[in-house]
């Protein structure tokens, strides 16, 4: 496992994460469209804004620089879309955004917590392996990818 450093020093550079607010969205999508090829639409984030999901900022000073989507399907959370500046990426901070959105779904009663990564990410799913993930399957042609389709690694990470 790699050192912890990075972690530790999002705590000591004061970053801090909240519920995602509808007056984020402008934020959210200038993030979305840096740091995704296929971004989702202002309407699917909008869509989200319901008692069964779980929107998170992660934030220093005033500046948005992540944010995830997480939905609850009875004892199961699924994160749907987890996002860091390309300008902060590498410095804890998706970790930091990944850790809180975990703990909070072990206190809603959650038993696990699911995602999918497309298999070129290795980053992501190096990041989610190093937190207790593991592969628990493939969903072939799940993203798009130009013309094409990319596999989607399915991985979870069990609570009980």
């Amino acid at each position: 496992m790699k050192s912890s450093q990075p972690f530790l020093d999002v705590h000591k550079q004061g970053i801090r994460v909240r519920p995602l607010a509808r007056t984020d969205l402008p934020a959210v999508m200038e993030l979305e469209y840096l740091g995704h090829s296929h971004p989702w639409p202002e309407s699917t984030f909008l869509d989200c804004f319901k008692p069964n999901y779980r929107l998170w900022a992660a934030e220093r000073g005033e500046e948005l620089i992540g944010y995830a989507v997480v939905t609850y399907m009875v004892d199961e959370a699924h994160l749907l879309n987890i996002c860091v500046s390309p300008h902060v990426r590498g410095q804890g901070i998706g970790r930091w955004l990944l850790r809180h959105l975990i703990a909070v779904a072990v206190a809603d009663g959650m038993d696990q917590l699911i995602l999918e990564v497309r298999v070129s990410n290795d980053a992501a799913a190096q990041l989610y392996l190093s937190e207790g993930f593991s592969e628990i399957g493939r969903r072939a042609g799940y993203y798009p990818d130009g013309a094409a389709r990319e596999d989607a690694l399915v991985m979870a990470l069990r609570f009980t």
